[in-house]
């Protein structure tokens, strides 16, 4: 039951971002900003930190790869870019101690990287042509504070959900 844990809680979190979208659009604020919740990403990068890199990389794969199936026009954007992130986000943690402020800081970098990775790719191939300063302003900044709310509310409990599953696959 403990192994179906991670990918029962990681589909749960994939259906999740796009009935938050549904549910809670900015237009409801009066307001032209993008906000794009990452809630799996982050799931993932501190599933990765806490329990096993090898698995993260694993889940981040999948897991982009049914982003970009389900959610996006471009096959491949989210296929690399979440294994990638993951990747560098555990090699980052090896260098940095492993506590929850600091992994949500680096999750929160992660954020970036994949926010800017998916604009470049969209502007180079030009899926978009809103300009970087207004990708700042209207796109990253609000995700980033989205998502700063939602790992503030989720550490705690991620990282004892992780710890517990570390405990479970060690002996097991």
């Amino acid at each position: 039951m403990r192994r179906l844990l991670l990918p029962v809680m990681l589909t749960l979190f994939f259906v999740l971002e796009s009935t938050f979208v549904e549910l809670l659009p900015a237009e409801a604020f009066n307001s032209d900003r993008i906000l794009v919740p990452h809630f799996l990403l982050v799931i993932i990068l501190f599933f990765t930190v806490y329990v096993n890199e090898k698995q993260g990389i694993i889940y981040s794969i999948i897991f982009g790869l049914l982003f970009d199936i389900v959610y996006t026009e471009i096959i491949g954007i989210n296929l690399f870019m979440f294994p990638l992130t993951t990747y560098l986000v555990s090699k980052i943690m090896n260098v940095l101690q492993t506590n929850i402020v600091i992994v949500s800081l680096v999750s929160l970098i992660g954020i970036v990287f994949l926010e800017l990775g998916v604009y470049e790719m969209n502007f180079l191939i030009h899926q978009t042509d809103m300009v970087f300063q207004s990708f700042l302003n209207d796109r990253l900044f609000p995700t980033l504070l989205l998502n700063l709310a939602f790992t503030i509310i989720i550490a705690h409990p991620l990282k004892k959900i992780s710890e517990k599953q570390a405990d479970y696959l060690k002996n097991d």
